[in-house]
């Protein structure tokens, strides 16, 4: 992932999934996920699409923040179930669907090697929708996981040989865990 200056400690351990479209889950959301908002105006949109793509510039308007919370919402539904085995709901699948329908960004090749060419909140969307087409209709479905940590709750792509990965992120969450264990005994 590229720069994440301007994000707080906090928020750049929302970035651990392994996955683009995971990490749009991790900018909040309704309800009890409406305190972790990241997503406030089109400028917060531009920084973040900017920020999770590998510093491509993309241009969001006003207008865009309602689709990228949209696309949030099917993408969580959808890796909560899957996390869960529960199969995803027709709207879900018919949101993410229309979301990867529209044109995404276009890859160049550079001096710097490859990246994404700059373009719009919506392209961008629609390449978070494609990421997510691809994790969950591929074998790394089933290793959507729920991070096992009592007080975190982030998503995250399992993706050790084993297949047993519990945390978020053994840096913080499996590190407190182990800790309270220890301190247990």
């Amino acid at each position: 992932m590229a720069d994440l200056q301007g994000l707080t400690p906090g928020e750049r351990r929302r970035f651990r999934t392994g996955r683009p479209c995971l990490d749009l889950v991790h900018t909040g959301g309704e309800g009890e996920w409406a305190v972790w908002e990241l997503l406030h105006d089109s400028a917060d949109l531009e920084h973040w699409l900017g920020v999770v793509l590998d510093g491509t510039a993309i241009a969001a308007r006003p207008r865009d923040l309602a689709p990228a919370r949209d696309l949030r919402r099917a993408v969580c539904e959808i890796a909560r179930g899957a996390a869960a085995g529960t199969p995803p709901r027709g709207r879900d699948v018919a949101a993410l669907n229309a979301f990867a329908a529209a044109p995404a960004l276009v890859p160049q090749l550079g001096d710097a090697g490859a990246a994404l060419a700059p373009g719009t909140a919506a392209q961008a969307l629609s390449t978070l929708a494609r990421d997510a087409i691809d994790l969950f209709g591929g074998p790394l479905a089933a290793r959507i996981r729920v991070c096992a940590a009592e007080d975190c709750g982030l998503l995250f792509v399992d993706a050790s040989r084993p297949g047993r990965r519990r945390w978020c992120s053994m840096e913080r969450c499996g590190n407190l865990a182990k800790t309270r264990a220890f301190r247990a005994r």
